[in-house]
């Protein structure tokens, strides 16, 4: 075995029709990450859109910083410290120590079952089954993170792949299928982050009011999609400084998210500004208003290399050869070979892909004002405290 042995982390996402969560407990454990959870996600989010101009986004902050989070209980020194400032988490303000406990308890409040939302997320380790990692090491990514353990045979590529596959689909419900496909021989762990939600829309769109509509891709290329429409309240908002408008959107049980439509030729303009501060006075601003909505019946999905993202956001010795992660093993001859995220979002009438309902709601013959996401938008899902998604819309026709 060479010198440098390899560690994998693919983090994976599935969100059906929606993100749904439940909203946390206002305890200081928790709020203490919730800052710093939203630095990384809007960083990251920059960063996407710095390379992907023309391009759909979407992404689990959360499902990156939580696999990341939980590698970080085997790294020391150096890479500790980029580890965590990486993820938003300054040593001077928080604790290595309180950042895993706040991590606890916020999978503890997304695991907590609920009638109206499925949702489970969880980790898992696949290690070498002739490798030994500390007991330390693994008691604390169970404690903290809810890590399961599983030893697999990573001499057998196609053995450890299908293992890793097979389980990946299982917890996303037949959703990502051959997510890895080029393992090493020397590869000795690989750490899978995974979300599964599904959730319903409190006010179902009707289906037999979608038709077909134009979507501007930009100046040059218009698609045509199935728009999804609805005469009720909404609480939306106007930014005049940032020429968009803001609709928020709520499901059953405690989820809701942010639509946010850039005026023509705004959306390099909202994208710039997006940040803490703005997104909490959208949903600050927020007024109940009847309004017409439409909104397009759409896919979602992102394919990222997490490692040369977080590279360029100044985490990079976790993937050389100087990495410590000696609290893995007891020994300094580990770095991540390979990070990944998968990403993947159904937005359809009821909030599923498979169901269907009926919805008449009554109003006068008054016109009421129109929003139609007929052109690029973003997308923020969220609770109380937490940005759980993020997403661009371009073209709703490319999945």
């Amino acid at each position: 075995m060479p010198n440098l042995n390899r560690w994998l982390i693919f983090t994976v996402l599935l969100a059906v029709a929606s993100c749904a969560e439940h909203k946390p407990p206002k305890t200081p454990s928790f709020l203490n990450i919730v800052s710093g959870n939203a630095d990384f996600a809007i960083k990251f989010y920059h960063q996407l859109a710095s390379e992907a101009a023309s391009k759909n986004i979407f992404f689990s902050p959360l499902s990156i910083s939580s696999a990341f989070a939980l590698l970080s209980l085997g790294a020391k020194t150096t890479t500790l410290s980029q580890l965590l400032l990486g993820l938003g988490f300054n040593q001077t303000e928080i604790s290595e120590q309180e950042v895993h406990k706040s991590f606890r308890d916020l999978l503890n409040v997304l695991n907590q079952p609920e009638a109206e939302t499925e949702l489970s997320i969880g980790n898992v380790l696949f290690t070498h089954n002739q490798f030994k990692l500390l007991k330390k090491f693994l008691k604390d990514a169970k404690h903290f993170y809810q890590a399961d353990v599983f030893p697999t045979n990573f001499k057998n590529r196609t053995e450890a792949q299908n293992q890793i596959n097979s389980y990946i689909e299982k917890k996303t419900n037949g959703k990502l299928v051959d997510v890895v496909k080029d393992l090493d021989p020397f590869d000795i762990t690989v750490i899978v982050n995974y979300i599964f939600l599904k959730a319903y829309w409190k006010k179902p769109f009707n289906y037999e009011y979608t038709h077909e509509d134009n979507f501007s891709v930009d100046e040059e290329t218009i698609v045509k999609v199935p728009m999804m429409n609805r005469h009720s309240i909404f609480n939306i908002y106007y930014d005049k400084e940032l020429s968009c408008q803001v609709v928020h959107l709520s499901y059953k049980g405690d989820a809701s998210a942010l639509f946010i439509l850039p005026d023509p030729g705004k959306l390099k303009l909202v994208e710039d500004a997006l940040g803490k501060e703005v997104l909490l006075k959208w949903a600050n601003s927020l007024k109940l208003r009847r309004v017409h909505l439409f909104l397009p019946r759409f896919s979602l999905s992102g394919h990222y290399d997490v490692k040369d993202l977080l590279s360029k956001l100044g985490v990079t010795e976790v993937f050389t050869d100087h990495a410590d992660l000696s609290g893995i093993t007891g020994t300094h001859n580990l770095k991540v070979s390979k990070a990944i995220h998968g990403a993947s979002l159904n937005v359809r009438e009821n909030g599923t892909e498979a169901a269907a309902t009926t919805v008449t709601e009554i109003s006068t013959r008054r016109v009421f004002p129109r929003i139609i996401f007929n052109r690029p938008f973003l997308v923020t899902f969220v609770n109380d405290n937490s940005i759980l998604f993020m997403g661009r819309v371009v073209n709703p026709v490319m999945n």
